[in-house]
C-alpha cells in the first residue's frame, strides 16, 4: 500500500472482510479496530500478508514531553516486530494513528504539526525494522490528516471530515457482526478513575484509619482473621450490589411550570448509575486494603461469571474510584479484578482499559500484566476460569 493509494483489508471479528480504500476509510476503522474512539494515544495497527490485512494493534499513551519521543517510538516499533505474526501471515507495514488529547489546546492543524516530528520517529523507527508506514493519520475533532500526503491541494490544510458515524461499509458490516463502539476513551476510563471533589478528602481519611488498624494485623498473626472478616465484608457488598440493578437513569426534568423550548436537562445515564453504586458502598476503605493480600484477591477472583459477575464488576469499578491521593497505588487489584470480570464476560474493550489503568498504576503488579499478555497473544479466558472454579469456602453471596 502507499499512502493514498493501494487498498488495506481488515480482519476482525466481522462476518465478512471490508476494503479500505483511503485514508478517511482507516481513519473511520479506527474506533472499530479498538472498540471505543480513542483519546490522548498512539495506534499502530499490523498489516499482514500480500493484501495488508489489519490484524494486530498497538495502543500507547501520547507522552507530553517531546524528549521521550525517540525512545517512544523505538519502543512501540519493537513490540509491532516482536509481538508475533497473527497466523501464517508476514508483517508487511503498518498504519500510524495519533489521537490527541480531547481538552488539547490549540486547533486540530496547530496539534498536527507539533506531533508531525513524532510522526516521522515512528515511521524511522518501524523503517529500521522493515516495516514501512503506509499510511500515518492525525484525528481530532472528526477530521483527519495525512503525514504521508504529498500531493499539492490533495488535501484540506483544516483537515478532512471523517465519514458520517454508522454511513461506512465498515460501520455497516460491524453492526451486522454486532460489534459496536462504546464511547470515547475518556468516557470508559472515567468509570475506574479516582473520584473527584469533596469526597476526596473524606475518602482520604477513612483509608488513613484503615491502614492504621489494619496494617500491622496483615503483617501479623493475625491476617487469616483480617482476610476472612474482609471476605465477609465482601459477600454483603456484592449481595447488595445485586439487590440493586445496575439501571440507566431517568432524565431529570426541569419542572412542569419550564418556559416553552427550555430542554429537560441530561443525565449520563452509567454516570448516574456508577454514583448509585458510589452510594450503596460502605466500608470501601477496609475493603481497598484488605484487597492489597493476594489469597484473598485470588479468592474474589472466582466471581467472575453467572449471577455474581455483573455485581463484582460493578464493586471493582466503585472500589478502584475510591483509591485517591495517596491511596491511588493501591487500585492496581480492583482494576485488575475489573479487567479480569470484564474479559471473562465478554467485554474485551472494558478489559482492556482497566488492565492497562493497572498496569499504569502499578507497572509490576504481575497479575494485571499476565492478564493482559494473555489478552493480547489471543487466549480464550475458559482455562483460567476453570483454575478459579475451584470450591470456595464459606456460603455464596
Amino acid at each position: 500500500m502507499t499512502p493514498h493509494g493501494n487498498t488495506v483489508q481488515p480482519v476482525t471479528a466481522l462476518d465478512a472482510d471490508v476494503v479500505l480504500r483511503n485514508p478517511g476509510d482507516l481513519a473511520d476503522a479506527l474506533p472499530y479496530l479498538l472498540g471505543y474512539h480513542p483519546e490522548d494515544c498512539i495506534v499502530i495497527a499490523g498489516l499482514y500478508g500480500p493484501r495488508s490485512r489489519v490484524v494486530g494493534r498497538i495502543r500507547a499513551t501520547l507522552p507530553a514531553d517531546p524528549a521521550e519521543w525517540p525512545a517512544h517510538a523505538e519502543a512501540l516499533a519493537s513490540a509491532l516486530a516482536t509481538g508475533g505474526e497473527p497466523g501464517p501471515e508476514e508483517l508487511t507495514g503498518a498504519v500510524v494513528y495519533l489521537c490527541p488529547d480531547a481538552d488539547a489546546p490549540g486547533t486540530g492543524r496547530e496539534g498536527m504539526e507539533r506531533l508531525r516530528p513524532l510522526a516521522q520517529l515512528l515511521r524511522i523507527a518501524c523503517g529500521a525494522r522493515e516495516i514501512p508506514v503506509c499510511e500515518a493519520l492525525y484525528l481530532a475533532e472528526r477530521r483527519f490528516w495525512s503525514y504521508l500526503c504529498v500531493r499539492s491541494g490533495c488535501c484540506d490544510a483544516d483537515g478532512t471530515p471523517v465519514p458520517d458515524a454508522g454511513s461506512t461499509p465498515l460501520a455497516a458490516a460491524s453492526a451486522v457482526s454486532g460489534i459496536r463502539v462504546q464511547g470515547t476513551q475518556r468516557a470508559l476510563e472515567r468509570r475506574i478513575r479516582p473520584l473527584r471533589g469533596p469526597a476526596v478528602a473524606r475518602q482520604v481519611r477513612e483509608l488513613d484509619a484503615a491502614a492504621g488498624a489494619l496494617m500491622p494485623k496483615l503483617l501479623g498473626p493475625e491476617a487469616e482473621s483480617v482476610r476472612q472478616e474482609t471476605l465477609e465484608l465482601a459477600r454483603r457488598l456484592l449481595a447488595r450490589l445485586r439487590r440493586a440493578p445496575h439501571r440507566a437513569a431517568i432524565p431529570a426534568q426541569r419542572g412542569a411550570d419550564s418556559h416553552q423550548g427550555e430542554r429537560a436537562e441530561r443525565v449520563d445515564p452509567v454516570q448516574a448509575a456508577d454514583d448509585r453504586d458510589d452510594a450503596l458502598i460502605t466500608s470501601a476503605a477496609r475493603m481497598i486494603l484488605g484487597l492489597q493480600d493476594l489469597p484473598l484477591r485470588d479468592t474474589l477472583a472466582s466471581w467472575m461469571e453467572g449471577p455474581d459477575a455483573a455485581p463484582a464488576l460493578r464493586l471493582w469499578r466503585a472500589l478502584a474510584r475510591r483509591c485517591v491521593g495517596a491511596y491511588e497505588g493501591h487500585a492496581a487489584p480492583p482494576l485488575t479484578l475489573a479487567g479480569w470480570v470484564a474479559w471473562c464476560t465478554g467485554d474485551a474493550v472494558g478489559a482492556r482499559i482497566a488492565l492497562m489503568r493497572a498496569l499504569e498504576t502499578d507497572s509490576e503488579y504481575l497479575f494485571a500484566a499476565l492478564l493482559h499478555q494473555a489478552m493480547n497473544d489471543g487466549m480464550d479466558p475458559e482455562p483460567l476460569r476453570r483454575c478459579m472454579r475451584q470450591p470456595q469456602s464459606g456460603p455464596r453471596p
